[in-house]
């Protein structure tokens, strides 16, 4: 024990570190593969919630950020961010008076997203007031069956209407993929299936003359396959693409191809509390900080148990360890190998299954790199519109 080096030390357990590294590479990754394609890039911040990673994501070339809902807008809007667009649809008075408040900021650029008429009137109230026209998308459904009008005659509808409303500016329609089968070939077809729904849905609104200049597509898995298909030349209508967990990774997104295990940036650093039993260890940290995300949607994937257990997430360094039970603070390690034991106070790096709970159970993130800390990160948005 007295020999074996401290991971940070200056740090207190537990902590959320982000290797600087791979962030920076995944950011070059994502503003190269949009470059070459002749598509903008706009990154969703939901898994960061970082006007600092936001910022650096902008300097490498995004042309903007997306939020999901609008209250992430605000906190993103305070640190300069200029150009922004909210990607859940919104309704209510409260959530008017917060579009009223952003659309004050004069060099602020702010795109909303509905699929309902009723919420696109409240917007044209607060757009009239304010003397502004507010950019308006249409998020249409692809087949993930969260929210959206469905493509073709209900599109159209709705376009019409939007473009009859004061204090609107129709720009263009919106997507997200979902639900892709978690291979290399189902990631490529949806991706091909959603811009194919979206080029098809913008020229049916062209011909209709309604100006469509805004058409966007994207999601970590499906950005490399979708790029991929612009940069040949399909799907010149495209305008944008937003993918947004790639950025940092976690475990689910390795299994559903929206990043690889080694470009995971953020891990969770912990230390061992006890060592009591001579099956596992237990760890300093629980459900409060890695969530209940068991991922348990995949137990019929090879490998997903171990005797009986779920894991919780991937323990650096040490594939010989299992996260497979969690309490509100603490978790258990068990031992794979029962010859390799962790000791009293060792300290462990795991990367978590779900990194958006994570982020936005903590006020701040550790930039590390080669061992030391280099920066410390703010989560901008945590609390804002959760």
């Amino acid at each position: 024990m007295a020999n074996q080096p401290v991971l940070y030390p200056e740090l207190d357990t537990p902590v959320i570190l982000v290797d600087m590294d791979k962030l920076e590479a995944n950011i070059k990754e994502m503003s190269q593969q949009a470059a070459e394609a002749g598509v903008k890039l706009r990154p969703h911040t939901k898994v960061h919630e970082s006007a600092l990673i936001a910022k650096m994501q902008i300097e490498a070339g995004a042309c903007g950020i997306e939020v999901g809902p609008l209250d992430q807008a605000e906190p993103m809007a305070e640190e300069g961010i200029e150009d922004i667009l909210v990607a859940h649809p919104f309704y209510g008075n409260h959530k008017l008076e917060t579009l009223k408040k952003l659309l004050s900021k004069p060099n602020l650029k702010l795109t909303v997203v509905v699929d309902m008429i009723e919420q696109a009137e409240g917007i044209s109230k607060v757009g009239q007031a304010v003397g502004r026209k507010v950019p308006v998308l249409i998020k249409i459904e692809t087949g993930g069956k969260r929210y959206g009008v469905l493509p073709g005659e209900a599109t159209l509808n709705l376009a019409k209407k939007l473009c009859q409303l004061p204090g609107i500016d129709f720009a263009g329609i919106y997507a997200h993929e979902s639900d892709a089968e978690p291979t290399e070939e189902g990631v490529a077809k949806s991706a091909w299936e959603v811009a194919s729904i979206m080029t098809k849905t913008a020229n049916m609104l062209r011909k209709e003359g309604i100006p469509v200049e805004h058409v966007s597509v994207g999601a970590s898995p499906t950005f490399h396959a979708t790029c991929g298909y612009i940069k040949e030349g399909k799907f010149p209508e495209i305008t944008e693409i937003h993918p947004g967990n790639r950025v940092i990774g976690d475990i689910l997104y390795t299994m559903i191809r929206g990043n690889t295990r080694d470009a995971c940036a953020l891990t969770i650093l912990t230390s061992v509390m006890s060592t009591s039993h001579t099956e596992h260890a237990v760890i300093d940290v629980g459900r409060k900080t890695f969530g209940a995300e068991s991922m348990i949607e995949f137990r019929n994937t090879p490998g997903f148990f171990w005797q009986g257990k779920p894991s919780y997430g991937s323990l650096q360094g040490r594939p010989d360890l299992w996260l497979g039970r969690i309490a509100a603070e603490t978790g258990w390690v068990y031992y794979m190998d029962p010859k390799r034991k962790l000791k009293l106070g060792e300290r462990l790096e795991i990367v978590p299954n779900r990194a958006s709970i994570v982020v936005n159970s903590h006020d701040q993130l550790y930039g590390v790199r080669n061992g030391k800390v280099e920066r410390v990160i703010s989560v901008t948005g945590k609390g804002r519109g959760n």
